[in-house]
């Protein structure tokens, strides 16, 4: 069983069940809500695994506003919690505020880096992943042109899209990859009808295959392109079950799998800087019974042979939040 904490406004005080141990483990998740079927329902399902396997509970929020962000993690380190795991980079800045204060508590961040003695850093080589759904992108078109639909224009986004058009090129090198960005606000993670505006545009560009790296907002992209008949790509949690026969592959960031080991640490969790890659199954690609029929023996030997060289260091995948270039892309 959980026990649900929510912060209701901006000036709300964090109501905290007596359910609730002191030493419970808490779970702040992004803007967008827990239910997003993508980042942020993975760390969700990463805290229900917990919770399943231990029979424990945990706190969590799901926040409104980016006013909420300092407020909640003081409350919850008031309570007691420990640690609190906080899914998504927009956490960074009212954490570097606040862990000072709480040494005896133990974070983790996912998608940034915050340094401080307490605190655990998770980040991922989202352009490891990307690149082996760009390969099954350009394997599976049969125009030659595929797409991808961004959430927020931000550097670790254009690191999926980079990834995304290495993979593709790799496979076909006169292939033509279109890339969106939805916007330039944290709304840009929750605009589905967006999402499926320029998901049509590309579309009528010739795009026959399109990977969404938009939060909710790819809940559109990939409705859109199982109205209209192409292939999509998910991301970040196993998204082929959405559409099945038209979600090829989801690219599968193990968000899930940060949260549990966050959990199951607990109060002695190890801190420090961790990146989660295709080496220690952090990224992927998801096969299952609802896209076997569209992932073909030879896409799928070529994909984990890329894998494997990856994982090896003797294929490199370029990332743009080391070097903020593209050379596969433009946006």
């Amino acid at each position: 069983m959980t026990v649900m904490h929510k912060l209701l406004g901006a000036s709300a005080a964090l109501a905290l069940s007596a359910g609730a141990a002191a030493a419970d483990p808490a779970i702040l998740f992004d803007l967008g809500g827990k239910f997003d079927k993508s980042f942020n329902e993975s760390a969700y399902n990463g805290a229900e695994r917990w919770a399943t396997e231990t029979g424990g509970t945990y706190a969590e929020v799901e926040i409104q506003s980016d006013a909420q962000r300092e407020q909640a993690i003081r409350r919850f380190a008031e309570s007691g919690a420990n640690p609190i795991v906080m899914a998504g980079f927009s956490w960074a800045t009212p954490l570097e505020k606040v862990a000072a204060d709480y040494p005896d508590t133990s974070f983790t961040i996912i998608d940034m880096v915050v340094d401080a003695p307490n605190v655990r850093s998770v980040v991922f080589n989202e352009h490891e992943g990307s690149y082996l759904v760009g390969m099954m992108a350009a394997m599976a078109s049969e125009t030659g042109t595929v797409s991808f639909v961004g959430g927020m224009d931000i550097p670790l986004i254009r690191k999926f899209a980079c990834g995304y058009a290495q993979g593709v090129l790799a496979v076909n090198p006169d292939a033509t990859v279109i890339a969106n960005m939805t916007g330039t606000t944290p709304a840009a993670w929750n605009d589905p009808v967006k999402g499926s505006e320029l998901t049509l545009a590309q579309i009528s560009q010739g795009s026959d295959v399109v990977f969404a790296a938009a939060g909710g907002t790819g809940v559109g992209v990939l409705q859109t392109a199982a109205d209209s008949d192409i292939l999509s790509i998910g991301v970040d949690a196993n998204q082929n079950y959405l559409h099945p026969g038209q979600v090829l592959t989801s690219m599968l960031k193990r968000v899930d799998n940060a949260v549990y080991d966050a959990f199951t640490q607990g109060e002695a969790l190890e801190t420090g800087f961790n990146v989660m890659g295709v080496a220690n199954d952090g990224v992927g690609y998801a096969l299952d019974e609802f896209n076997a029929d569209l992932v073909t023996a030879d896409m799928q030997a070529a994909v984990d042979a890329a894998a494997a060289d990856i994982a090896a260091g003797t294929l490199a995948v370029h990332d743009y939040s080391s070097d903020e270039s593209c050379p596969a892309l433009t946006f």
